[in-house]
């Protein structure tokens, strides 16, 4: 029976892997789902953000481990791209670390490569419902770790550390408009709010302060 037709709409998934075999195994897993459709498969970060903007599907189901970027670092542009898109982030980072980055980035759920036979999707169908999934084991042993400080420092926005971070790594303006999908004047307007919250005006002192709260690597 056609999901729609049973009152449940089918939910439009984009896999981003960088392994053709992975993703057409994947594939096959959630199209055997009744009302799952996979609208795109690609292989690397950047073409995740494209792929994601153009068919704003229900579900991104994302690996961490790709050419073109940090999938980390791009979640907050895919979803500020494609706001009605949950993504589920599926990777053999088994680390609480990671899963604690990518959940504080906006995934709403966390799925290992090793389980995701089982875990898939289920992950998928609580992340097409504005739900949470998490990788059980991975999840037992986060909360056993003791709370980690989250924020970033100085009252600064994600976007503004994003803004930072590349400005400390020697990107012009107009590269980090480009990389982050801004306009030029809106780069501008995070640097100046960057430099009046944290009280440094010269590139030198941002860097510094960049290397000294671990924002980019010495």
């Amino acid at each position: 029976m056609d999901a729609s037709a049973a009152g449940s709409p089918t939910i439009r998934i984009v896999l981003a892997d960088d392994h053709a075999v992975v993703r057409r195994g994947l594939e096959l897993l959630l199209e055997a789902e009744e009302g799952f459709e996979v609208v795109a498969s690609v292989g690397d970060v950047q073409a995740a953000i494209r792929t994601t903007r153009g068919h704003k599907p229900d579900v991104l189901v994302l690996d961490l481990n790709m050419p073109g970027g940090s999938s980390l670092e791009a979640i907050p542009q895919i979803l500020e791209a494609s706001p009605g898109t949950s993504i589920t982030v599926l990777t053999m980072q088994d680390e609480p670390a990671f899963a604690r980055k990518a959940l504080g980035a906006g995934a709403l759920a966390y799925v290992l490569k090793e389980a995701a036979d089982d875990e898939l999707v289920e992950a998928v169908r609580r992340a097409a419902a504005g739900q949470t999934y998490l990788n059980p084991q991975l999840g037992a042993r986060m909360a056993a770790e003791p709370p980690q400080p989250s924020g970033p420092p100085d009252d600064l926005s994600q976007r503004e550390v994003e803004v930072l971070r590349m400005i400390a790594l020697g990107h012009t303006n107009a590269e980090i408009a480009e990389s982050l999908y801004l306009s030029i004047r809106t780069v501008e307007s995070h640097r100046a709010h960057i430099q009046q919250k944290l009280r440094r005006s010269s590139r030198a002192d941002l860097v510094r302060y960049a290397l000294d709260h671990g924002l980019v690597e010495r």
